[in-house]
């Protein structure tokens, strides 16, 4: 699936079981909230936080799924292809990057 296909798979969704969208600030403040779930869940896994029973059957990739959706929903809403924008950011990054992290002793 393209970026391009998600947008419209995630639009008709809306229209069809969601009724509408929920505002832009609303979708900001769900996106806060779902980036938070999916940091609990990496802390827990690869960091030094330990499980609580809640956190048990919590899946990484529905996390993640999660996230995408609401940034999905918030670039339908304010008229951003992510396509487009991915291109442009990855571009800026491999011009800008070229040659920083190999000069980086650290990695």
């Amino acid at each position: 699936m393209t970026l391009q296909q998600a947008q419209a798979q995630v639009d008709t969704w809306i229209k069809e079981y969601g009724v509408r969208y929920f505002s832009e600030l609303t979708n900001m403040t769900i996106l806060t909230e779902e980036v938070g779930e999916l940091a609990r869940i990496m802390a827990r896994t690869y960091g030094d936080q330990s499980f609580k029973k809640s956190d048990l059957g919590k899946d990484l990739g529905d996390e993640m799924a999660d996230v995408l959706w609401v940034l999905i929903c918030l670039a339908n809403q304010t008229g951003v292809d992510l396509t487009e924008a991915f291109e442009k950011n990855m571009a800026k990054k491999t011009e800008r990057d070229q040659d920083r992290h190999k000069q980086n002793p650290k990695l």
